[in-house]
């Protein structure tokens, strides 16, 4: 039995970091948006119970330490079924970039193991499973723009805004999400950016783009703040490091200005990987 499947990735509109649990989770508020970046996932069941991935980038890891292999361990163990499935895994989305990737690959294979064994788990216990495979897995099971409290887990479906084009640059640098949080300095005990004020103007960005992981990547790394300014200069309405970096994008107005600027930035940022594409704003099931 075979099953194909692709996950766009994400990235946070704003990411405001609350607060620092007693099991060391930060308390987080943060707009979750897909966009048009995506990954493709083959599944073919069978060969007695073992998993086994192949993937096209070598970099990537392709047993347990990747998170789609874990989520097939996962739905297997949860489901009490016994088969084997051969993953192959297509990768799009720049590893270690601020936008999900290993992430959309754990949720995705979530959701399509589901599909193809229906729907033997509810969402709830889907969910449950993609928690323990990290705090963005959640997000991908429904693939649609989010506000993500808790620890990212908790999240209010959002409706009512524009496919933004964006133009996204990932500078040739890996970032430790782990060492960011380590070393931020908490500097608030609340979230301060409404959700109804970017729903009653979604091109007011100035009020709602924010990431309080900024403070730590782009100190340690300039380029990151040099592409952010740059692409500010070519017309961006808002640029923002997405996750914990080290990819910025550029939210434009047209897909026109934003074609031109992703042209542009592959001539100034030659060693970068940069892409022009928009926010979905459906969900996976639409």
């Amino acid at each position: 039995m075979h099953y194909k499947t692709s996950v766009p990735a994400k990235i946070n509109l704003w990411l405001e970091v609350i607060g620092k649990r007693a099991d060391g989770y930060h308390e987080l508020s943060s707009l979750m948006l897909p966009i048009g970046v995506y990954d493709h996932i083959e599944l073919e069941f069978g060969g007695g119970g073992s998993i086994s991935l192949q993937c096209d980038r070598p970099e990537i890891p392709a047993d347990a330490r990747n998170l789609a292999w874990r989520a097939a361990a996962s739905y297997f163990d949860a489901a009490g079924i016994e088969t084997g499935v051969h993953i192959r895994l297509r990768k799009n989305i720049p590893a270690g970039a601020g936008l999900g990737g290993g992430s959309a690959d754990g949720g995705a294979v979530l959701l399509a193991m589901n599909r193809v064994f229906d729907c033997r788990l509810p969402m709830d216990r889907l969910e449950k499973l993609a928690l323990k495979l990290g705090a963005d897995v959640p997000f991908f099971l429904r693939q649609q723009p989010a506000l993500a409290t808790g620890i990212g887990e908790k999240l209010q479906p959002v409706h009512g805004l524009p496919p933004y084009p964006l133009v996204l640059i990932k500078p040739p640098l890996t970032v430790s999400t782990a060492w960011v949080y380590q070393s931020l300095k908490l500097t608030r005990d609340r979230s301060h950016i409404k959700l109804a004020r970017i729903l009653t103007d979604p091109w007011r960005l100035e009020d709602a783009i924010r990431n309080d992981l900024e403070t730590v990547t782009l100190t340690e790394y300039p380029l990151v703040a040099e592409i952010k300014n740059w692409l500010l200069h070519q017309g961006a309405v808002a640029a923002l490091m997405s996750g914990s970096g080290p990819t910025v994008f550029g939210v434009f107005r047209d897909t026109g200005q934003a074609e031109g600027v992703a042209s542009r930035a592959r001539q100034r940022w030659d060693q970068c990987w940069v892409a022009k594409t928009e926010v979905l704003t459906s969900s996976a099931d639409s």
